[in-house]
């Protein structure tokens, strides 16, 4: 056995005074890059192995007029995080192995060029003595140069982290092996440099990063990975895994749940415990859109919204939820869910329009709103996304052939067929595939069925907004109605909502079992 810790040193970075810039090519502010409390490595008894770890100081960077000026040069501190193993007396020899992470939680930094040049650069060496030069996510930058005053050049290499947010992994199971008479100690080293770009950064001047430096034992999944893992064989943990061999699939290799009550719970906004009702979210699946083997889960709100959440300001606020709530499956008090038009754009219809891209419900309280609402740290790990705005003619028509509508098909006349930004619905294939794959070749309209709508998950009995919009009418849009059946109707009806956003790939695990009562919790 092993007496082992997980180490977590914190690093904080903001500017937090602007001082008055001379000239407008040069920037001085103050800025504080702290770090948590340190630990000391302590060798157990070696009738056992004993495997510990340690980083030896915060990294600190206290950036002001006086030593961030004209030709003063980057400003730099450094860490370093140890392994120490030492083997036990009777074996006499021990090898683990162990992981190192650099875990960026918020970060409110910008480029203040327009050519984006690196602000912060993250350099690690590693035991032997040579520089990483690869960790996923992170692009590394060579020979970022500043001029000092004495006309010199200071060059820095490293991970570019001026606006970089999740967790990297730096080392990832790294053989360490000792003897019983010495330990054997292995260090990384941390260098963070401030860049001194010689223009005007007054763009950072109040902004913030908190990151950990993080050195364990253990493996520190993401989500998606994790999720991934899960599946063994279709139906094995609600997963089914969308090949070329799964009948009547999406055929784009997602893993998506089905059935009528998975373990997909995630707690999103929170992390308090136990979760609250309004952070609860569910995991629509697991997806790879730009085939770039990054894999990203797609989250949707388990139930409704508020207009606390989403807003009242905009055209398409539309009050409180009128309609029947006979089938609705949700805890809420049904007199906050709040109902919004899709669009209530009438220079187009007199029953709106159904142009995603001009929608205020979209813009306003989705995007702006509902955005705000999550506040930074949880908005650091949703991915911007490209929505697709794909029409149909019909609700008579299958999961696999909307999916393929909804990317492949023309929206209303000039209507544009996709859409940028970080949140938005479900697509009626997401509903679709949510329910037994017994549905799938039945057409979404006839998911009124008692026995569909018992087993899919995605079903919760008010009618609420797809993204989805009817092609052959310039104010229809696709919904699911209370009942379950897949329906179409004017863009000014008042409908209930649930946010959609995809996870940024490398959003990590940090615990739960994916039930309601323990919902899988994030790292941030």
């Amino acid at each position: 056995m092993t007496d082992r810790r997980k180490l977590e040193k914190y690093l904080i970075i903001g500017v937090i005074a602007l001082f008055v810039v001379i000239s407008a090519t040069y920037a001085f502010f103050q800025a504080q890059l702290d770090g948590g409390a340190q630990t000391d490595v302590n060798i157990g008894s070696n009738t056992t192995d004993s495997l510990t770890f340690d980083v030896n100081n915060a990294i600190n960077l206290n950036i002001n007029q006086f030593n961030f000026g004209v030709g003063a040069g980057n400003l730099s501190s450094s860490a370093t995080a140890s392994a120490t193993l030492l083997a036990n007396n009777s074996t006499n020899t021990a090898t683990y192995t162990y992981y190192v992470y650099f875990r960026i939680n918020s970060n409110e930094f910008t480029y203040t060029t327009s050519d984006s040049k690196p602000e912060i650069i993250l350099t690690v060496t590693d035991p032997a003595g040579q520089p990483v030069t690869s960790i996923d996510g992170l692009t590394y930058v060579q020979n970022v140069q500043t001029t000092t005053s004495d006309g010199s050049t200071q060059t820095v290499s490293g991970f570019d982290i001026t606006t970089a947010t999740g967790t990297f992994a730096v080392a990832s199971a790294y053989s360490i092996t000792a003897n019983s008479t010495t330990p054997t100690t292995q260090n990384w080293e941390f260098t963070a440099t401030f860049i001194n770009l010689d223009s005007d950064q007054q763009g950072n001047t109040g902004k913030t990063m908190d990151a950990d430096i993080i050195i364990q034992e253990d493996e520190i999944s993401t989500l998606a990975d994790y999720i991934t893992g899960l599946y063994t064989t279709d139906g094995e943990n609600g997963l089914y895994y969308h090949d070329a061999d799964l009948a009547n699939g999406a055929v784009d290799n997602s893993y998506r749940y089905s059935g009528a009550n998975p373990n997909n719970y995630v707690c999103f906004g929170s992390t308090e415990s136990p979760c609250p009702a309004e952070n609860l979210y569910r995991i629509i699946g697991v997806f790879d859109d730009d085939k770039d083997s990054n894999y990203q889960i797609k989250l949707i709100k388990s139930d409704y919204t508020t207009s606390t959440m989403l807003g009242t300001n905009g055209r398409d606020y539309y009050g409180t939820y009128s309609y029947t709530t006979t089938y609705y499956k949700g805890s809420m008090d049904t007199s906050t869910i709040a109902g919004y038009r899709w669009n209530y754009d009438t220079s187009v219809s007199t029953y709106g329009s159904n142009n995603w891209t001009t929608s205020e419900f979209n813009k306003i309280n989705l995007n702006t709103n509902y955005w705000n609402y999550l506040g930074t740290t949880w908005q650091n790990l949703i991915a911007p996304t490209t929505w697709h705005l794909g029409g149909m003619t019909s609700s008579s028509n299958t999961a696999k052939a909307f999916y393929d509508g909804e990317r492949n098909n023309d929206g209303y006349g000039s209507n544009p067929t996709t859409y940028t930004d970080e949140i938005g619905l479900m697509y009626p294939s997401d509903y679709g595939y949510a329910a037994s794959p017994d549905a799938w070749a039945t057409n979404l309209y006839d998911y009124v069925n008692s026995t569909i709508t018992a087993n899919n998950w995605l079903y919760m009995g008010l009618y609420e907004w797809t993204i989805t919009p009817y092609s052959s009418d310039s104010n229809r849009v696709f919904s699911v109605s209370g009942s379950g059946t897949l329906n179409d109707g004017n863009a000014i009806i008042g409908a209930s909502a649930r946010p959609v956003f995809y996870l940024e790939s490398n959003v990590a695990l940090q615990g739960g079992n994916g039930t309601s009562s323990d919902p899988y919790r994030l790292a941030v």
